[in-house]
């Protein structure tokens, strides 16, 4: 048992061994938490634990495929039998075998993005509102809010905010869509991404003695990993499993505060500050030795972080003492930024011999990425966009599986739309309103209202109808038992689809048939794959070879589980995709007061804090090279704009950096003199629609730096640069301490100063 602990490090030793009650692990980026969780499960294995009563929820396919395969070389195959898997991919799988007990079939269907969208939109239409003011898209965004938050329609109609900011938005039917969405969903035998969540939290609360006390007996050891990601249904739901006595509340989670990142997910960074409140007893371990990075850019991270106002106290420390200083980079143009970018690409695979693979370039939102991709382009660097449109995305591919998800759920609503005259089989679409018409009045499914008497529709129409119908129950008898390659190949032939996308021999018609073909590759791999059973429910869904189990498998997959063959490319994504990845050189792109940190933030001090932890993912992304980048103009909204230098880079200290400064865009820029290969970075960065900085003051005889605790608010200083200044501000930790200062003659209003690097002299008072 001892040789895999001998890896670790004594916190991480002590966190895998600590096996009973609540334990709180913070990991700081780079630090092993990946090796401490799966080793923690193999060490629980090892004990004799059950590996059925191990549950461990993740939030990607990915990384908990990666975690079972690292478990399986310590212990063994009955790694596979642990339950691990994203939050929406386990309770799927307890919706399936529990379903019915809520009023849904254990096949139902589940909807992404692009569904729900289209349902909202067809909810819309029915209720004859303005879709310029009821956007669909916009309303899927606040059904989710609310089915995060725990607020039924009923609720929501209880709730005078929610309703008073609908009025405000001239959107007062809002609850009514909401209302309506959740019964279509109900009768297509339907479920969303956030109704995962949702409906497992109403099956858990409504049957407590039935369904909840059978998975809190199950699951003896519970781990959530990127605790800090959850939001508060997912907290709310954990909070039930655990509330067991048998169990001890043995509940592991691992996190990092400075790293949560997606409060535009509903995630809430309480459920991570605020954990000791919920578990007295709790234990927490710090994992702070970073072992990806170097120590500028530790030392750069570690100085960014400790101006947010709310955080779990941790320095983080590295042992690597390469010195390669951080790369600033100043241009004049977005398009110069592009291209100095490109160039250093260039310059670091023939200098260091980096592989494109081991190269990425971050930026705030995806549309910076075209100037990257233009100045790659014209260098023959192979790049590849990540965040864009996903394999299970493709038109061509939804077709395929559309028919797929009729054979399995003929109530499936959207797949019916979708699948129901294409290939054209003369079944218009005055034809399907007059169905949905129908099933409105009858509150039936479309499948359902298809056959209906008050249905008047023209015969032909009818025959359509019929023979289409036929098919589909045919491939439904037939969808639980029959092997689901053999199925979907059938389905694909017969359905029509085969022979129209064989008929388009252009580039684009045989990519788009080989594509299909690949979904029926990857049916067939699913089938021939093994999974060992659990001894405890040998019929679980994890050894149903059936193709609704294997649809349930990719409407749950991301981009993060697609695995491209080539891997020769360099990487272009946005810093919120960034997180959890690493690479020997980052390009930081686009350092600009409202675009990083946005403009959207600006108002809020909780919007600003996430921002520079979006930063603090980004530089900690690099392991040897970082470079920072800035333009001092760039095109946004159709015309160029100038931009500040970003905040974020005034929190830095000068010693950290190498300031490579811009050399114009060829055409006429005047870039002023050279810069120093070591330049400070404090102040404004020589904004352009300011004037130049005044020389620095002379440095008077009697100056005497004066110690951190000596600068406290009201305390009058001066500044080697800034000259005389009063501070009206202190925060942060006490070796990390951040004043804020207004100097008398600054063009600043003021200035935010991390004492333990500044040089001031204190005062006499005036």
């Amino acid at each position: 048992m001892s040789s895999y602990l001998d890896e670790l490090n004594g916190v991480q030793r002590a966190a895998v061994t600590t096996t009973e009650g609540p334990v709180m692990v913070i990991a700081g980026p780079g630090s092993g938490k990946t090796r401490v969780l799966t080793y923690r499960i193999s060490y629980l294995l090892q004990k004799g634990v059950p590996p059925w009563s191990i549950l461990t929820l993740t939030f990607t396919n990915k990384s908990a495929r990666e975690m079972k395969d690292r478990i399986e070389r310590v212990v063994g195959p009955k790694a596979q039998q642990v339950w691990a898997g994203t939050f929406h991919a386990i309770f799927a799988r307890i919706l399936r075998a529990e379903a019915t007990k809520i009023g849904y079939p254990a096949n139902f269907t589940i909807y992404d993005t692009d569904d729900t969208t289209s349902l909202i939109r067809a909810i819309i239409k029915e209720m004859s509102l303005d879709t310029n003011v009821y956007n669909a898209s916009a309303i899927r965004s606040r059904i989710s809010l609310a089915k995060s938050n725990l607020i039924t329609p009923k609720l929501y109609r209880d709730k005078a905010e929610m309703m008073e900011e609908d009025r405000t938005a001239k959107r007062p039917y809002l609850v009514d869509i909401y209302e309506k969405y959740m019964a279509r969903c109900q009768r297509a035998g339907a479920m969303d991404f956030d109704d995962l969540l949702f409906q497992l939290f109403r099956l858990f609360r409504d049957n407590p003695d039935q369904v909840l006390e059978k998975y809190r007996q199950k699951f003896q050891y519970i781990h959530v990993d990127e605790f800090q990601d959850t939001n508060y249904l997912q907290y709310a739901i954990l909070r039930l499993l655990v509330k067991y006595e048998g169990s001890g509340e043995n509940l592991f989670i691992v996190g990092d505060d400075a790293q949560s990142i997606y409060a535009f997910r509903g995630a809430t960074i309480d459920n991570i500050l605020d954990f000791e409140k919920d578990y007295p007893t709790l234990q927490t371990f710090k994992l702070e030795q970073n072992y990806r990075s170097t120590h500028h850019i530790v030392a750069a991270a570690n100085q960014v972080i400790s101006y947010n106002r709310r955080q779990l106290n941790k320095t983080i420390w590295t042992d690597r003492n390469e010195r390669n200083l951080i790369k600033l980079v100043k241009s004049v143009t977005d398009d110069e930024e592009g291209r100095r970018v490109a160039d250093l690409i260039l310059e670091q695979r023939n200098r260091y011999h980096i592989p494109n693979s081991e190269i990425a370039i971050l930026y705030r939102t995806n549309a910076q990425s075209r100037k990257f991709e233009e100045h790659l382009r014209r260098i023959n660097i192979p790049y590849r966009i990540f965040g864009g449109m996903s394999f299970y995305q493709r038109k061509e591919v939804k077709d395929l599986v559309a028919y797929l998800r009729l054979a399995v759920n003929p109530l499936d609503e959207e797949a019916l739309r979708r699948a129901v005259n294409y290939p054209a089989r003369g079944i218009s679409d005055a034809t399907l309103d007059k169905i949905a018409q129908v099933a409105a009045a009858t509150n039936l499914s479309m499948w359902e209202a298809m056959l209906h008497p008050m249905l008047d529709i023209t015969d032909r129409a009818k025959k359509s109808l019929a023979g289409f119908r036929n098919m589909v129950v045919d491939w439904q008898k037939r969808a639980n038992t029959e092997n689901a390659y053999k199925l979907a190949s059938e389905i694909l032939r017969k359905s029509g689809l085969h022979d129209l996308l064989k008929g388009d021999t252009s580039p684009e018609g045989i990519s788009r048939l080989e594509n299909v073909n690949a979904v029926l590759d990857a049916i067939s791999e699913f089938t021939d794959s093994v999974v060992l059973p659990d001894p405890e429910n040998p019929d679980a869904q994890n050894n149903d070879k059936s193709l609704s189990t294997y649809l349930q498998t990719i409407s749950l997959m991301t981009d993060a589980d697609e695995d491209p063959d080539d891997r020769d490319f360099v990487t272009l994504m946005s810093t919120h995709a960034a997180k959890g990845l690493e690479f020997r050189s980052v390009f930081v792109t686009g350092l600009e007061e409202n675009l990083f940190p946005s403009f959207m933030s600006m108002e809020d001090p909780n919007g600003i804090d996430e921002e520079r932890r979006l930063f603090y993912v980004a530089i900690t992304r690099a392991k040897e090279y970082l470079t920072i980048t800035y333009a001092q103009n760039r095109y946004r909204y159709g015309q160029i704009r100038t931009s500040e230098p970003s905040r974020f880079l005034e929190e830095i200290s000068p010693e950290h950096f190498e300031l490579i400064g811009g050399m114009g865009s060829g055409r006429g820029n005047n870039p002023g003199p050279p810069q120093p290969a070591r330049a400070s970075v404090s102040g404004n960065f020589a904004n352009p629609r300011m004037p130049q900085q005044k020389a620095p003051i002379a440095v008077p005889a009697n100056f005497i730096t004066a110690a951190p605790e000596a600068i406290v608010p009201g305390t009058r200083v001066l500044h080697l640069k800034f000259g005389e200044g009063k501070v009206t501000q202190v925060e942060g930790p006490r070796d990390n301490k951040v004043a804020t200062i207004v100097f008398k003659e600054d063009e600043l209003p003021e200035r935010r100063i991390m004492l333990k690097f500044a040089k001031l002299m204190v005062l006499p008072a005036s």
